[in-house]
């Protein structure tokens, strides 16, 4: 068993996990509950994975748990447990094999539930928008029963639903419980994700041309297949990360009202608005050109997103959430320019 310990706060309270801690929002959680105070956090990740470090470099913990562990550390310890924010999965839009998805996404996750049922410790999940497929059955999380009749297009969104339906239909549920469906994230510490990672990351690295930088100063977007959008028009809701943590951690505090959530800002953008937003912040003159989607995730193309938020609203979440503009410029001017973690 591979357990990484840290030094042990001398005032320990009860334990929060959160599982993909390493990760892009995992990792901006922890930064979250150390904000508020909490030291005694569990990280629960795949740390062989070198290149996700900085993320929890800085940041107070009490250990650091193999997720291939984690359910015999869990039952140890179990008393000293107060909640597990599971935001760990295989993200990977192009990713095909549905076992990767069947093992990471879907069975990990409902081991994870029923550990929670047994152990009654609260839960709150990351689910997706990636559930809605096409987006042609809308965008509302106010009946449960839509996710049935949902069609992802692809396997990372079917795993994500698969595990939506199959948490619905249970008769024995953790003490409290939500599942967030994520919209379009983005901010700091995604900069491992490589392919997957923001077209807020992306766009940044390809105008950057400051000293130092690498891009060319002409930032790539992928030109409409679809004759109902002209090129840079296709919208998704875009949410600054920071406002996940702060609906998370809302949640944490919120022992009612179990279900699944949209996470979103409400609002859908184009994508012409995000990359002019990102030359903005960096101070140039906006360079555009337009290049075929790729082949392989053409006919899997989400052309436009937008989080119906009444739900979350109607039970006590009051915070404005970041403009497209102010968060970018936030992300660009406070993190990405000067590489400083999050």
């Amino acid at each position: 068993m591979f357990v990484y310990f840290c030094e042990k706060d001398s005032n320990t309270g009860n334990m929060i996990v959160v599982t993909g801690a390493a990760g892009f929002i995992g990792s901006c959680m922890v930064s979250k509950l150390n904000n508020k105070g909490f030291r005694d956090i569990i990280l629960v990740d795949d740390f062989s994975k070198t290149e996700k470090h900085p993320n929890i470099a800085h940041k107070s913990f009490l250990e650091k748990v193999e997720r291939t562990v984690f359910f015999p550390w869990l039952y140890k310890h179990q008393k000293d447990v107060e909640f597990i924010f599971h935001l760990g999965a295989r993200t990977d839009t192009t990713e095909f094999n549905r076992e990767i998805f069947d093992e990471l996404n879907l069975n990990y996750s409902k081991d994870i539930w029923k550990a929670c049922c047994e152990l009654e410790i609260p839960l709150v999940y990351a689910s997706s928008a990636a559930t809605y497929g096409d987006g042609s059955l809308g965008y509302s999380d106010q009946n449960s029963s839509l996710s049935f009749q949902l069609l992802p297009l692809n396997p990372y969104g079917i795993s994500k639903n698969e595990f939506d339906k199959w948490a619905l239909l249970q008769q024995l549920t953790p003490p409290h419980w939500h599942g967030l469906k994520f919209f379009n994230v983005f901010g700091p510490n995604e900069y491992h994700k490589g392919r997957m990672a923001s077209v807020v990351f992306h766009a940044f690295n390809q105008a950057d041309r400051r000293a130092g930088g690498q891009g060319s100063g002409v930032v790539r977007l992928f030109r409409s297949h679809n004759p109902a959008y002209r090129d840079g028009e296709q919208s998704r809701d875009f949410i600054y990360v920071k406002d996940v943590t702060d609906v998370l951690y809302f949640l944490m505090n919120h022992p009612s009202d179990s279900g699944i959530y949209n996470l979103g800002t409400g609002k859908a953008r184009s994508f012409l608005d995000l990359v002019h937003a990102v030359f903005s912040a960096l101070d140039i003159t906006p360079s555009i050109e337009f290049i075929d989607t790729p082949a392989d995730i053409r006919d899997k193309y989400q052309y436009f997103t937008e989080a119906d938020m009444a739900k979350l609203r109607s039970i006590g979440y009051e915070k404005p959430f970041y403009s497209l503009e102010s968060g970018i410029e936030e992300y660009v001017q406070g993190y990405l320019i000067d590489r400083s973690n999050f």
